[in-house]
């Protein structure tokens, strides 16, 4: 971890830390903070792009945001391809400002959906979608392996590599709702509100005190439907009244498009509190089962069609999971997915060059600015690691909500500070119902968290395809 205290000599007005990255500028702003874009200066990587989150301070300026700790604490302990990698930890003592230092990638799935809806609604090829929506199950199959739940899919937090090695390879990215599942000592439900509303599963919207991983499958689906029609399938109203309210308009949206839910289909439906308590608007209210059929365009005999169904499925219980999805016979017929998945897929075909995104150069790390104006810069339109707004657009889909009833931490209070269970690790049963012991894992078995891919998963893929790259 950088630290804040030392000093260059030949310059007194900046930590040693922040000498080592050339700052290009901003190129985002949300709710927990800043991100800019910056180039490395050392030898072994001299001018590597970098993405650097900085966290606002808390509002008494007395600490650092839990939700940074548990960023930090999450990415430290994983390893995958297609997950975003934290290469460091800088910290400046002063005035306890926090900054995450990730890999950059050039494009986010928000950014790329835009691109073909501007284009005049020109699709998405197969090739594309299916390599997009491999790759994040087999992200998501490994967080979900390893008892993270990300709790904020959306296209903005997809993020896909555009130079390099990693040429359209992607990555899962934010991990500021994040949180470890083993049964928590405490409902999920008190962390206050998670995920963006147009991608929140319905058990969720009814009020759900327990949820599972299942949310993540319900948010993959809404943003598969998404890569095929260039639009929201459930774009919804927010309402803002509560700190929870209860969000009507949204699982409206739901309704007309999936038919109304049953008992016979939902048995654990009537346990809902929303459920249970707004008869007159959810319960007695009829809709004309339209399908998913007549929203996105796909056979409802295909197995892409299948797929989505069942990641669309009314009780979690039943919802396919990451490890069931990613084995899926969608994925074992023509185009097969590959690693790259911006290449062309037909021999011939024309490279689509996705808009690189301007970078504010008038704003540096200590928000002063500079005489240079904003300009585009070739290698890059997405932060790795984003936030909300990340990518300099506040306006995206809907606002990301804050997580409520957390308290700051003490500055110094950090070094000691128990990241697990902040991130939510408690005892109970596991993904694969194998009873753990209560309590909070001790730094000697945190290491436990880094497992390896599950037997099919990994950055493998289907045996029979042919290499793409």
């Amino acid at each position: 971890m950088g630290d804040g205290n030392n000093r260059s000599n030949n310059n007194s007005e900046k930590p040693e830390w922040l000498q080592q990255y050339n700052l290009i500028g901003k190129i985002g702003e949300g709710t927990y903070g800043l991100v800019f874009l910056a180039k490395t200066k050392s030898p072994a990587n001299c001018g590597k792009s970098i993405a650097i989150k900085k966290f606002k301070q808390s509002k008494d300026g007395d600490g650092v945001s839990p939700t940074a700790i548990r960023e930090i604490m999450l990415l430290r302990e994983i390893t995958h391809e297609n997950v975003v990698k934290l290469v460091n930890v800088h910290i400046n003592h002063a005035d306890m400002s926090l900054y995450l230092a990730f890999d950059y990638a050039e494009h986010d799935l928000y950014e790329i959906i835009r691109h073909h809806r501007d284009k005049g609604n020109t699709m998405i090829n197969q090739y594309t979608v299916k390599s997009l929506l491999w790759q994040l199950l087999n992200g998501l199959n490994y967080l979900h392996s390893n008892w993270i739940i990300h709790r904020d899919l959306k296209p903005s937090n997809i993020l896909v590599m555009g130079e390099g090695e990693e040429h359209g390879v992607v990555k899962i990215a934010d991990f500021g709702l994040a949180r470890i599942y083993q049964a928590p000592l405490k409902a999920l439900s008190d962390n206050g509100v998670v995920v963006t509303i147009w991608y929140r599963a319905p058990e969720l919207l009814l009020g759900a005190k327990h949820y599972t991983s299942a949310v993540d499958m319900w948010a993959l689906g809404c943003i598969f439907a998404e890569l095929l029609t260039l639009k929201p399938l459930f774009q919804g109203a927010e309402a803002k009244s509560t700190s929870i309210p209860f969000q009507i308009d949204q699982l409206d949206k739901i309704f007309k498009v999936l038919g109304h839910p049953t008992l016979e289909k939902w048995p654990t439906l009537a346990s809902l509190p929303h459920w249970h308590n707004d008869v007159q608007h959810i319960q007695e209210h009829k809709y004309e089962n339209t399908g998913l059929h007549g929203v996105v365009p796909l056979s409802p005999k295909s197995a892409s069609f299948d797929l989505l169904s069942k990641m669309l499925e009314y009780d979690p219980r039943k919802r396919i999971t990451a490890a069931q999805a990613i084995e899926h016979d969608y994925f074992r017929s023509e185009p097969l997915p590959g690693r790259n998945a911006l290449v062309p897929s037909q021999p011939g075909e024309k490279v689509i060059n996705y808009p690189t995104r301007p970078v504010d150069t008038n704003t540096d790390f200590e928000g002063t600015t500079s005489l240079q104006p904003p300009q585009p810069v070739s290698s890059g339109n997405a932060v790795s690691g984003g936030m909300p707004g990340a990518h300099g657009i506040n306006s995206r889909s809907a606002p990301r909500p804050m997580s409520v009833g957390m308290q700051r931490m003490q500055s110094q209070g950090m070094a000691a500070y128990n990241l697990s269970s902040q991130a939510g690790m408690g005892g109970g049963m596991n993904p694969g119902n194998i009873p753990m012991p209560r309590g909070v894992a001790q730094p000697h078995q945190q290491h436990h968290l880094r497992r390896k891919d599950p037997p099919g998963t990994g950055t493998g893929y289907p045996p029979q395809q042919k290499s793409r790259r």
